[in-house]
């Protein structure tokens, strides 16, 4: 995949992981998709790991300081969505019923951001990008390519994204079940999806999760195993997009593994921001 220099408003352009034990993740993920990092001095938030492949860089890794983990805030992955303004975008986000749990704030040169939470409960972040503007790569074997919402009130969370990201929303079915495709504006594929928490679920409560490409999910499901890891839902099909898992690292942050799958109505170009869509699956 090309290098992407630049993020519009309104698409996903960064993930980032929160964890307790910085040196047993970066081993972990190092391990199970190659990544390398680069460490960098972040002022009052301590020490801010860029993860890379290729010499790209694709996602945020940083540990978590214990008054957060004092307010109950396990560790997990962040998605952050780009916009042109986070205050602007913070006042839209509180208009439209959601909350903004902390910001805006700058992130000394490199952006402004606020972490936010929809009206239904899950937790996101939006970056005003300055120096850093995201993702150098998304798509390629271990780097997020799906960001995938699911809630209790889909409806709910349908018209608020809509209306503060401007995203289009397209309603599918399939299997029982329904998803809706998320395609920021401008944008030639979906990048995302929502869906409603089924009661097979459990208390689960309502989160983004972010998928990451591989060549073999069924191996790479068990190394996350051996690497320390567990498995949360085990590989499994999804028709006509591939083959996907839900997995945590040894800190307990959930993320999924998709290898993806080309038939005859996916061209090699579409995939994976186009195709990528665990659209007919249950956790």
């Amino acid at each position: 995949m090309p290098e992407i220099k630049t993020h519009a408003s309104g698409a996903f352009c960064w993930a980032e992981v929160g964890t307790v034990n910085a040196a047993k993740t970066k081993a972990f993920y190092s391990e199970l998709f190659g990544w390398k990092y680069e460490d960098k001095p972040a002022g009052q938030f301590g020490v801010y790991t860029m993860c890379k492949l290729g010499g790209k860089e694709l996602a945020g890794l940083y540990e978590m300081p214990p008054d957060l983990l004092k307010m109950g805030v396990p560790p997990h992955w962040m998605s952050y969505v780009a916009v042109a303004s986070a205050d602007a975008t913070a006042k839209e986000i509180q208009k439209r019923g959601g909350k903004v749990q902390q910001g805006p704030f700058d992130v000394m040169d490199v952006g402004r951001m606020a972490i936010c939470q929809d009206p239904t409960g899950a937790t996101f972040s939006i970056w005003q990008a300055l120096a850093h503007k995201g993702s150098s790569v998304m798509g390629d074997k271990g780097t997020p390519c799906w960001f995938e919402l699911s809630t209790k009130g889909v409806d709910k969370a349908v018209k608020f994204y809509s209306e503060v990201f401007g995203w289009s929303i397209k309603k599918g079915e399939g299997s029982g079940m329904i998803y809706h495709e998320i395609t920021a504006p401008g944008a030639k594929a979906p990048q995302g999806g929502m869906m409603e928490l089924m009661p097979q679920q459990g208390p689960v409560p309502p989160h983004w999760m972010i998928y990451f490409t591989v060549d073999d999910c069924d191996g790479d499901t068990k190394r996350v195993q051996t690497l320390g890891g567990k498995v949360r839902v085990p590989p499994m099909d999804i028709p006509h997009v591939g083959r996907f898992s839900v997995v945590s690292d040894p800190a307990g942050a959930t993320f999924a593994l998709i290898k993806l799958a080309l038939d005859e109505h996916h061209k090699e170009s579409d995939v994976p921001a186009a195709k990528a869509k665990p659209a007919q699956k249950k956790k």
